[in-house]
């Protein structure tokens, strides 16, 4: 069971890698923050300070077409900040 799924690029979480160390991640659901943080340093070889997490809710849209009403949702997900000691940094574009 692999912890860390992949880490999130959007403008919010690299700025706030910019500003505050602080870095995403898309996890496993069943993880906590203890194991999300030994993942983390294993994984890039840095310090973590701090680990928030939050469970993403599925979106839910109805389109309205020719054939008819269609529903559909997105799926959950469990999202990791985390934020590693002040000096180092995780690269994420190092590997392309």
């Amino acid at each position: 069971m692999s912890i860390i799924i992949k880490p999130i690029v959007t403008e919010k979480i690299t700025k706030d890698g910019e500003l505050f160390n602080r870095f995403g991640f898309v996890v496993d659901k069943k993880a906590n923050k203890v194991q999300i943080k030994k993942a983390v340093e294993a994984a890039y070889g840095v310090n973590v300070v701090a680990v928030n997490t939050m469970n993403v809710r599925p979106d839910r849209s109805t389109k309205y077409t020719k054939s008819g009403m269609i529903t559909g949702k997105t799926n959950a997900y469990k999202k990791a900040i985390v934020q590693v000691q002040e000096g180092e940094t995780i690269d994420f574009y190092n590997n392309i």
